[in-house]
């Protein structure tokens, strides 16, 4: 049996799957938390993924290994391959101001020509503008910029040369100074976001094109985003729709064609298989369902039993779930909502109803932007860690207006990355084919309804104070 590894190095956790390279089976995984926050010192991902390596059972026999992650990171290092300050994470918004003012400087349409996407928060750029302007002493010991999975496949690599820093063009897609049409990187753009473009950016490899060897010789792949890893686990095509419900909320479809939305609702990124994957990303998502329970005093099982206790509509209750901010509307700065409230909706199940409807309908927005841009759209996968709701995963359907496929509970991004090894292993024009997951399909009838009401409310949202 040959084996393959991949990694879901992810904003919160690392996991480890090692699978059989030509069927897909799974041997053995291995798994370790990340900490909190949205800046991390990238040595706790190194640390992780050796943890998860090990209770994965260690990498003896594995002859291929490939590193997906979580997108948009800052990593910024020296001359000397060192950690010039701890990387800012997507989810970070402190750069909002500096999205704005890139985007004011040359415009929208300009942005989205060049890279097909309108700079926000969470891209590399905005992050690099703010580095520059606020810790302009760190800027200017940057030697090199990357990516968090780069920089990991770097680590992996071992040469500790900057010149081998490789990334992919699912990644390179999202830092806002790449373009996924050309393939090419956009100097001019990075130059304008940091006021230098004389620093060294990661190769960007083909999707199965070997990224180097570790020290003990296990091959590597060149890695992948992790929406675009999901979609290479999940064995998505075109007219697949990938509704991920993690630390955020991702709608995304593999396409032919690319997207150029200057309202900057879909970013224009690549799938990990040539293809492009335009995509829709939300701040808030499963940890609306974190705090939802939270408040009131139940476990997940329990917030579910609740929600699928009140009606649909919760009585004219919507939760506008900005907790974080939100990216898609961009409003970094808005807080969530409950309006409606009555003494009949005052209620447990009308709360956690509103919680289930209002994440959804954030979601069902970002579908119909996808559709609106001509984007095929046949299925749609619900996956992540809050498809394991079964209020969310029978709710979806009546809020999305279309039937649901929820695979199998997995590691859809590792199982990417591993399926990328397999290819970079086999050398072949296209992935392996593995065995497809079980799918449970959930249907109900549409609740328009609830979406007008959710349409009445969303921009009413205060922002933050203090």
């Amino acid at each position: 049996m040959t084996l393959v590894a991949g990694v879901d190095s992810s904003t919160q956790s690392c996991t480890v799957v090692i699978r059989d390279a030509e069927t897909g089976a799974l041997v053995r995984s291995g798994r370790a938390k990340h900490p909190d926050g949205t800046e991390v010192d990238p040595a706790a991902w190194w640390d992780a993924l050796q943890a998860a390596v090990a209770d994965a059972g260690g990498l003896d026999g594995v002859e291929a290994i490939a590193v997906a992650g979580q997108q948009h990171g800052m990593v910024c290092l020296d001359a000397a391959g060192e950690v010039v300050r701890p990387a800012l994470l997507w989810n970070d918004t402190r750069s909002a101001q500096a999205a704005s003012d890139l985007v004011a400087e040359l415009g929208a349409t300009a942005w989205v020509e060049a890279t097909g996407l309108v700079p926000v928060a969470s891209f590399t750029a905005t992050k690099l503008r703010w580095l520059a302007e606020h810790e302009p002493d760190h800027a200017a010991a940057t030697a090199a910029v990357c990516l968090p999975h780069d920089w990991l496949t770097w680590k992996l690599h071992g040469t500790g040369e900057l010149a081998d820093l490789v990334t992919d063009r699912s990644d390179a897609s999202g830092t806002a100074y790449y373009s996924g049409v050309t393939g090419e990187y956009r100097l001019d753009l990075l130059e304008r976001a940091f006021g230098r473009s004389d620093v060294q950016l990661p190769r960007v490899l083909g999707p199965a094109e070997e990224a180097g060897r570790t020290p003990d010789g296990v091959l590597l792949g060149p890695g992948a985003g992790d929406n675009a890893s999901a979609a290479l686990g999940l064995g998505a095509g075109p007219g697949d729709v990938v509704v991920s419900i993690g630390t955020s909320g991702v709608v995304s479809a593999v396409s032919h064609t690319p997207t150029a939305d200057e309202s900057g609702t879909i970013a224009g990124f690549s799938s990990a298989t040539g293809e492009h994957l335009p995509i829709v990303v939300t701040l808030n998502a499963a940890r609306v369902l974190d705090a939802t329970a939270r408040i009131l005093g139940v476990d997940h099982d329990g917030l579910s039993r609740l929600a699928l206790s009140a009606p649909a509509g919760a009585d004219g209750l919507v939760l506008v779930p900005y907790l974080e901010g939100e990216r898609t509307p961009n409003r970094p700065d808005s807080t969530g909502a409950l309006h409606g409230l009555t003494l009949a909706s005052s209620t447990p199940g009308h709360v956690a109803r509103a919680a289930v409807e209002g994440l959804l309908c954030g979601l069902a927005d970002a579908l119909d932007a996808l559709v609106a841009a001509g984007v095929p759209v046949e299925r749609a996968f619900l996956v992540g860690g809050g498809a394991r709701s079964e209020a969310l995963a029978r709710i979806a359907p009546a809020v999305f207006g279309r039937p649901v496929l929820r695979p199998t509970p997995g590691e859809y991004v590792a199982d990417g990355a591993a399926r990328q090894a397999a290819w970079v292993l086999s050398g072949g024009e296209s992935p392996p084919v593995w065995e497809a997951a079980d799918t449970e399909t959930f249907e109900a009838e549409p609740t328009p309804a609830v979406r007008e009401r959710y349409a009445q409310v969303r921009d009413l949202t205060a922002p933050r104070t203090g």
